[in-house]
Parts: structure tokens; C-alpha cells; sequence
């Protein structure tokens, strides 16, 4: 599995909670899954560049 989530970055982006082991996995594969569905949205549209508003 691809690792996009730097685990140190969430606990920056919420410092005044803990943040348990397995959030930056399950944010990891949110991620993933916006990432398929705007690449088959771009690619529906006959392009080969993802853009923002694929998201």
C-alpha cells in the first residue's frame, strides 16, 4: 500500500489531541480512495492529468 500520510503532520494539525496509531492508516486509505475515484473521473473525461476539480 502506498503511504501518503505523514503521521507527524497529524498530530500537528490537531496538538491538542492524542492521536491513535491506526488514524494515519485510516486517513491513508480516504486518500487513496478520493485519488481512485478522481482518476477514473479524469479518465472518463478523456484526460490524463488529474486536476482539483476531479476531487
Amino acid at each position: 500500500m502506498t503511504e501518503l500520510i505523514v503521521k507527524s503532520k497529524i498530530k500537528e494539525a490537531v496538538p491538542e489531541l492524542q492521536v491513535a496509531a491506526e488514524v494515519a492508516d485510516a486517513l491513508n486509505n480516504c486518500v487513496l480512495e478520493l485519488l481512485k475515484k478522481a482518476s477514473e473521473r479524469a479518465k472518463a473525461n478523456g484526460r490524463r492529468t488529474l486536476q482539483a476539480r476531479d476531487l
